[in-house]
């Protein structure tokens, strides 16, 4: 069956539905002056952007991309495969954000997925019944069902275990919604501000009142390996390592590491459709979102761009941010700058470094960007088979909808694939996380293929010191699709187009320093006061007038938008004090 002709038949039965990764503002020219510029059309610049508009500010998106979104952007890397070329899954997106800015309205539609995760293993069946596998879902019954085949003690506490998560991270959200507990409030200026400082601890009493007992539980999982807290829970290693992977995925880090605790805690905080802890697909991929966020923008009257490269921040002879200066040497001024890319593009590329001190200058350098990730997106022209959950026909099953977990067999297996990644090595057994959307979602792929998402684990920045090669993305792309090919066999000849992205990819295409993809660290030195910097903490800048509002900051990574709300509630609360 020819590409190209798969191509045209599906790009003519869904042109009618648009396109999600145009973004250009052909209605609007760049204006002079601004009250508010923002730096970097990801999620978060977009949220920033928007409430700075409702709050009566005139505000404008700067993007140095074609595509709006940053890491949350769909693009057709082949004909008539259109993908979520970094972030591929929805649930973190504040619900109030989700609600204010009537993203449905603006076109944002997400598909549920019920089960939500597949752990194959590889293994000889017995007496000819297929490989084990576990699936995991909304029916807390089955899920005990599916667990029983591991361990019946496993399967009684799951539900505790999972109504125990629940409890703390609800707890969290209104620590998610507000700034962090402004500090140098309490300890200098004016007893206005003073008091002032004293409203930012609310949200520290209401997280507080909502965990009670359980606040020594929040401190340990915040704290501790996850292996810790899933070992006093569960014996079976299927399941121990399928949760691991929550705790590890994005992050340089083992399951035995303290501080892993909480990126599992990160990963189950969200929502999609007001159901707690759920991912979903978004139609027409990630960069859906960000093109309802920006529909929502623009009905406010945020000018956005593309294609507008910032080369530096104006910083006038006062030491206030004045605007911004473009690759091509076009000035625009405006009364604050908020920037949407990470706190080491701002302050080391963007930012004069005169008006820096060198103190805050190495500070920022000692920001951990560390990335174990690369992101291998695939076109192929047949969905998976399973061993452990095969499908006549080539029709999908339940399982197909999941975040597929293969090389999960045990914890050890990503504790060794850890560990050659901090010798500067490949994984040669990598922990992936499998997606394909298109199972769900029919815009993304001709009929009969499929897109599929592979996020991978463990890769360094550095191969022993020297840069990645093309010739080190095939070979690394080659094992992981040796070990796809274990569980599905038949799959490397499926493909019929891959996208490798190593963290210098993710660094080079998205602004990821380090390839990181929360942005920086969800390490414990790198959370909520101290994120990205103790300085940093507020969104303030030492430059007057410059904030960050991207995933750098409080509360972190993930399609959220919190730190642009938050920024944005904070530039607006300074500007009234002005």
């Amino acid at each position: 069956m020819a590409l190209a002709a798969l191509a045209n038949r599906w790009w003519r039965a869904v042109t009618l539905a648009g396109t999600v990764t145009g973004s250009r503002s052909s209605h609007t020219a760049l204006q002079s002056n601004y009250d508010a510029l923002v730096i970097g059309g990801g999620h978060n610049g977009l949220v920033a952007a928007t409430y700075l508009q409702k709050g009566g500010l005139q505000a404008a998106v700067l993007e140095r991309r074609h595509v709006l979104g940053g890491a949350a952007v769909s693009e057709e890397i082949f004909p008539g495969f259109r993908f979520s070329r970094c972030s591929y899954l929805l649930s973190l997106l504040r619900p109030h954000i989700y609600r204010d800015l009537e993203l449905k309205k603006h076109g944002l539609k997400v598909y549920m997925r019920d089960p939500h995760a597949f752990t194959p293993m590889l293994e000889e069946g017995v007496r000819g019944a297929p490989p084990r596998s576990l699936t995991l879902g909304s029916d807390l019954a089955t899920n005990q069902m599916e667990i029983s085949k591991f361990s019946q003690k496993d399967a009684k506490a799951y539900p505790e275990f999972v109504a125990h998560l629940e409890r703390l991270a609800d707890a969290m959200n209104p620590l998610l919604d507000a700034p962090p507990v402004d500090i140098p409030g309490f300890t200098s200026g004016s007893l206005r501000r003073r008091v002032a400082a004293a409203k930012t601890l609310m949200p520290i009493f209401r997280c507080g009142l909502k965990l009670g007992k359980n606040l020594p539980d929040f401190y340990e999982i915040v704290t501790a390996p996850i292996m810790k807290i899933l070992t006093q829970w569960f014996d079976s290693e299927p399941l121990r390592a399928t949760l691991a992977t929550d705790g590890v995925i994005g992050a340089m880090t083992s399951p035995s590491n303290p501080g892993s605790g909480y990126v599992l805690l990160h990963h189950v905080m969200g929502e999609v459709e007001k159901e707690k802890g759920a991912w979903g697909y978004v139609e027409g991929g990630m960069g859906g979102v960000s093109q309802a966020i920006a529909s929502a923008a623009r009905s406010y009257g945020v000018d956005i761009f593309t294609e507008k490269d910032v080369s530096q921040i104006l910083v006038g002879s006062d030491g206030d941010a004045k605007g911004v200066v473009l690759k091509d040497g076009t000035e625009i001024h405006s009364k604050v700058v908020l920037s949407n890319a990470t706190p080491y593009i701002t302050f080391k590329n963007l930012t004069p470094q005169s008006a820096l001190s060198s103190e805050f200058i190495k500070a920022v350098d000692q920001i951990d960007y560390t990335s174990p990730v690369t992101k291998i997106n695939v076109a192929v022209d047949k969905l998976p088979n399973f061993l452990a959950s095969p499908t006549p026909g080539d029709k999908p099953g339940p399982h197909h909808q999941c975040s597929i977990h293969l090389n999960c067999e045990s914890v050890d297996v990503l504790e060794t694939a850890y560990k050659e990644a901090k010798n500067e090595r490949p994984s040669a057994r990598p922990m992936v996380e499998m997606t394909i959307p298109s199972v769900l979602d029919p815009t993304l792929a001709p009929p009969g293929c499929h897109v599929v998402s592979l996020f991978t684990q463990f890769t360094p920045y550095y191969i022993e010191g020297r840069e990645w090669t093309d010739q080190d993305r095939e070979a690394f792309a080659d094992t992981v699709f040796d070990w796809v090919e274990q569980y599905a066999p038949g799959f490397k000849k499926s493909v019929v187009g891959r996208d490798i992205l190593a963290p210098p990819d993710l660094e080079r295409i998205f602004g990821l320093t380090g390839g990181n993809i929360f942005h920086g660290s969800m390490s414990l030195d790198q959370l909520y006061l101290t994120r990205p910097l103790p300085s940093l903490a507020d969104y303030r800048s030492p430059i007057k007038g410059l904030y960050l509002c991207g995933s750098g900051c409080h509360p972190g990574g993930g399609v959220m938008g919190s730190p642009g709300w938050n920024a944005a509630l904070t530039v607006i609360a300074d500007l009234k004090r002005r």
